[in-house]
């Protein structure tokens, strides 16, 4: 059996079971290009070295790469396509820390915002509006971006400001309530868009200026260009620059230094953001919950209010 058969197969294998598994089946298809397609029992260990080593330090990528090609060689292992594991049974260390996301301030939203007209000229894809729509869907309702993109007009019912998931981790569905403000903006695109596009329930709800669905690629180069306009970036080179995704990690940080802020009780609200956000435990949202300078004051103000108070009673 060759290699993109057993990767084929695996990948068809875990889907069969209910998962997405897009970020590893992508780590798949690398692991082919990297070995070739030559017979998967042939595979050696320095090839399988090659690849999980990459080309730069060596990050927490590699413990998910190693991963992944371990589930495939258990899988092949337990069919008999493989009598042998070229994996190397330890991680290097130390292992650098992998992609840290990025937490826009109010400022850097703004501005985003603000260069959406010049990355959308009338030679982009995209009309300016619907991308300035999208980027708000993804910040204001914590959305993943293939969520956002799946959207038909039947999804978006703006009577009950109510959208309905279905694109996300685990095949699940969940309904996401949206707020006033993001209500608004919604109702202002919807009549602007339906001057121009199909309004029909099966239509995309964003699209390309020719009506065709928007795509990953055309919105990930879109926002590439908004982000140099917008004079947003850091250190690291190009691996290491802001992303889509990190707009869905600002919403999570950023409401809770409101609740912070409002002195609401964060044990009670925790699990219903793990819920809204599309999550099956807290451990998957506190991965989104990066300390910021702005997060870390107002806990510290918090505990201070505490510690004050129980000094006082």
């Amino acid at each position: 059996m060759k290699t993109s058969a057993a990767v084929i197969a695996y990948i068809s294998h875990k889907r069969a079971l209910g998962m997405l598994f897009r970020a590893e089946g992508a780590i798949l298809k690398a692991f082919c290009k990297e070995t070739g397609d030559i017979p998967f029992a042939t595979v050696t260990a320095s090839a399988v070295h090659v690849f999980l080593e990459g080309s730069g330090p060596v990050t927490e990528y590699w413990a998910k790469k190693h991963n992944v090609l371990s589930g495939l060689y258990k899988f092949a292992m337990a069919r008999s396509w493989v009598s042998i594991v070229p994996l190397p049974h330890s991680i290097p260390k130390p292992v650098a820390p992998m992609f840290v996301p990025y937490i826009y301030s109010q400022a850097e939203l703004k501005r985003m915002l603000d260069a959406v007209p010049a990355a959308c000229t009338k030679r982009s894809v995209i009309d300016a509006d619907v991308f300035r729509t999208l980027i708000l869907l993804l910040y204001g309702a914590g959305l993943r971006l293939g969520e956002a993109l799946a959207f038909s007009m039947a999804d978006v019912d703006l009577p009950q400001a109510c959208l309905e998931v279905h694109e996300t981790k685990f095949f699940k569905h969940r309904l996401v309530p949206i707020g006033a403000d993001l209500l608004r903006v919604m109702r202002e695109y919807v009549g602007k868009r339906n001057e121009t596009y199909a309004d029909g329930a099966d239509a995309p709800f964003l699209c390309k200026r020719d009506g065709s669905k928007l795509t990953q690629t055309a919105a990930r180069n879109a926002f590439r260009r908004v982000l140099v306009i917008a004079l947003i970036a850091r250190d690291g080179g190009p691996r290491r620059q802001p992303r889509f995704h990190d707009l869905r990690h600002t919403a999570a940080v950023h409401r809770l230094v409101a609740w912070y802020r409002n002195g609401v009780d964060l044990q009670e609200r925790l699990p219903r953001l793990a819920t809204y956000l599309g999550h099956v435990d807290l451990s998957s949202t506190q991965r989104y919950l990066t300390m910021t300078p702005e997060l870390l004051t107002e806990a510290s103000l918090r505990f201070e209010r505490y510690a004050m108070g129980a000094d006082h009673v």
